[in-house]
């Protein structure tokens, strides 16, 4: 009787944990990607116009909102002067996992325009990544949804 007790409560407690677990688990995320990235006709950012970008990240976001990780990008852009590259280097403090199965990460970055002038520390941003492409939003500045064009972003 004594080891039926036991194993009716060993079965028990292994049918209850894995639910309290789970929702735990399925609240974290990991967002990673690499690839190129299409802007729509009319992007710019200060200024520059911009036809594209190549990115790279990897994040991972826990339960309460808090995130690790980093983004970085090149934006591609012309000026009269010919290509210009602006490099944004983000580390990611938070993030989110959103309805529609996208997912929001930020935090602050370094900015260099590309033009000879020194970069620019702790520019906030945020992302929003989807499998299908990413929106960027550098400071006040949020830029049109970029397509992915090359490569691939797994939000799990």
């Amino acid at each position: 009787m004594k080891l039926f007790a036991t194993l009716l409560l060993a079965s028990a407690l292994l049918t209850v944990a894995p639910a309290t677990i789970a929702p735990a688990v399925q609240s974290e995320a990991s967002v990673a990607g690499v690839g190129e990235g299409v802007f729509p006709d009319g992007a710019s950012f200060n200024g520059v116009p911009l036809t594209g970008s190549t990115f790279g990240t990897g994040v991972l976001i826990s339960a309460d909102g808090s995130a690790v990780g980093e983004f970085q990008t090149v934006l591609a852009g012309s000026t009269l002067l010919g290509p210009q590259g602006i490099s944004v280097v983000g580390n990611v403090t938070a993030g989110s996992l959103n309805a529609d199965g996208s997912a929001t990460f930020s935090g602050t970055a370094t900015v260099d325009m590309g033009d000879g002038l020194p970069p620019a520390d702790g520019i906030p941003f945020s992302v929003t990544a989807s499998p299908s492409g990413l929106q960027l939003v550098l400071a006040t500045t949020t830029l049109p949804t970029q397509t992915l064009d090359a490569g691939t972003i797994t939000i799990e």
